[in-house]
């Protein structure tokens, strides 16, 4: 069974119910079938090659859903093109992986470099390419060609940095997808009741919530626009039951529903990731939205639900700092610097193996060697098990920031930084914050008799980098701590930047 497969099953057994609720209008399940048949078929004609690639670049919208699986109907592979990353960042993206066909809106049509692109399709009808709904309607009645791809096979390419030099993409096969909907069906018992709000982008965690979802005939809910107050106005009128958001925009919706009414019936899944939530905001979103927070620990290499906390797990006050116990078919163990399996409460790094795991990133098989041993993957991060089987996280072996459920690799950001004509060197590291989870946080030493404001390097890193990975704050260092092997010193930055140094 594919991926895909579950979608077409659920459209068979629910084709009068409604797939996808929006402004739009509502698409019942035997009308998304239909568009998703036709596309794919479309976007077979158009490259009849298996398994070619294919990118979007959009917001959430009803298009972006269909065509995420029509080009899983059409057993091509999925490249995400996070629209809210840099032109820099996307034409690098799109180099990088070649797709053969690219879906986006006619902005980025206009203005990504598609040249060696072969096919291009305009997602919101505006005739600067061909037309996502003639191609639809081109090919109504038409069913896409199948056969039977390895469960190793791609499914999707994921990016976890890379916006400097070559990016890291994640192979996430067949067999990790279906995992993963597995896994998400059993852990929170999806039903046909369930309404699943899209408020985080559908590039990111939010979609591997699709497929799980639409299995068990539920529906995916689009609002106009994402701003805290639409979103509680949708847990209060729509019957949302599930949405998968960060921390920080968890936050955002208790700030802006400060004084209102507090009344959400039927969530039941206010589930975050991608950042750790302290203890006192736990409780705070817990007095706010009702018994309905879960949290989830996992990776673009393992994707989504390693392990799960579920809202009778957060009953309990000692389970907070926990991240959940291991989903159904995700083995998780604690490894020491020699690879040797520890025992409760022995702190070492975080490893996962079983079909959940990627199949290994794109072009980097050094890279995919060094993570993937003896069939475990290395996450970087270090944490321990308890006697119960929880999973608590310490720190991360690997230098990253998760800031507001994005992924931010230092390197990029000091590497952009580093041109800039004042600047003789940087730092880029994470501090803990109450709206971001984490903030990116950028060490400067300039160049003897030059000078840079925190604004004017703010400017320069945003031109190039988006706004997600430019620094928060700037902190000026007459000349940075070093250890003995001359390498900067971030825990010292840290601890100078925390006590008030800087």
């Amino acid at each position: 069974m594919y991926p895909i497969d579950f979608f077409f099953k659920a459209a068979r057994q629910y084709p009068s119910r409604i797939a996808i609720e929006s402004p739009a209008g509502n698409v019942l399940f035997r009308e998304l079938a239909h568009r998703v048949n036709s596309l794919a078929a479309a976007l077979q004609q158009r490259d009849p090659t298996r398994g070619s690639l294919v990118g979007i670049c959009a917001g959430n919208t009803v298009n972006h859903i269909v065509s995420l699986l029509a080009i899983m109907a059409s057993e091509k592979t999925w490249v995400p093109l996070n629209s809210r990353n840099s032109l820099i960042d996307l034409n690098r993206s799109i180099a990088f992986t070649e797709p053969s066909i690219v879906i986006a809106e006619a902005q980025y049509l206009a203005s990504l470099d598609l040249h060696e692109v072969a096919h291009c399709i305009c997602i919101d009808e505006t005739g600067i390419a061909a037309s996502l709904a003639a191609l639809i309607e081109g090919h109504a009645g038409w069913s896409p060609l199948r056969s039977s791809p390895s469960p190793n096979a791609p499914q999707a390419i994921k990016f976890t940095g890379g916006t400097t030099g070559v990016p890291k993409g994640v192979v996430q096969p067949y067999r990790a997808w279906v995992t993963t909907t597995i896994n998400q069906i059993h852990e929170y018992g999806f039903g046909a009741d369930d309404k699943y709000l899209v408020a985080a982008p559908l590039t990111h965690g939010t979609s591997t919530y699709v497929i799980p979802i639409l299995a068990r005939g539920g529906c995916l809910v689009l609002l106009e626009n994402t701003q805290p107050q639409s979103i509680l106005q949708a847990f209060r009128e729509q019957d949302i039951t599930t949405t998968f958001i960060p921390p920080t925009l968890i936050y955002m919706l208790m700030a802006a529903g400060e004084g209102q009414a507090r009344t959400f019936p039927s969530l039941r899944h206010l589930i975050y990731g991608g950042a750790p939530m302290p203890a006192e905001k736990i409780r705070l979103a817990r007095e706010f939205f009702g018994p309905a927070l879960e949290t989830t620990y996992g990776q673009t290499e393992a994707p989504q639900i390693v392990t799960v906390m579920r809202a009778p797990d957060f009953d309990n006050e000692d389970n907070w700092s926990s991240v959940g116990k291991p989903a159904l078919l995700s083995d998780v163990a604690i490894v020491d610097p020699a690879g040797a399996l520890l025992g409760p409460g022995g702190i070492g790094e975080i490893v996962v193996r079983g079909d959940i795991i990627m199949a290994g990133y794109w072009k980097m098989p050094e890279k995919t060697a060094e993570t993937i041993v003896d069939g475990w993957l290395h996450t970087g991060d270090r944490g321990y098990l308890d006697e119960r089987g929880y999973l608590y996280l310490k720190d991360r072996l690997r230098d990253v920031v998760i800031t507001g459920g994005f992924n931010v690799y230092p390197i990029d950001v000091e590497s952009v930084l580093d041109q800039h004509p004042a600047v003789h060197e940087s730092a880029v590291f994470g501090l803990a914050d109450d709206k971001w989870g984490e903030a990116v946080h950028a060490a400067i030493q300039l160049k003897p008799g030059r000078q840079a404001t925190p604004e004017e390097l703010a400017s320069f890193a945003k031109e190039r980098l988006g706004s997600v990975k430019t620094p928060k704050h700037f902190h000026f260092f007459e000349s940075f701590p070093r250890s003995v092997a001359g390498k900067v010193h971030k825990p010292t930055i840290r601890e100078s930047i925390k006590k008030g140094g800087r």
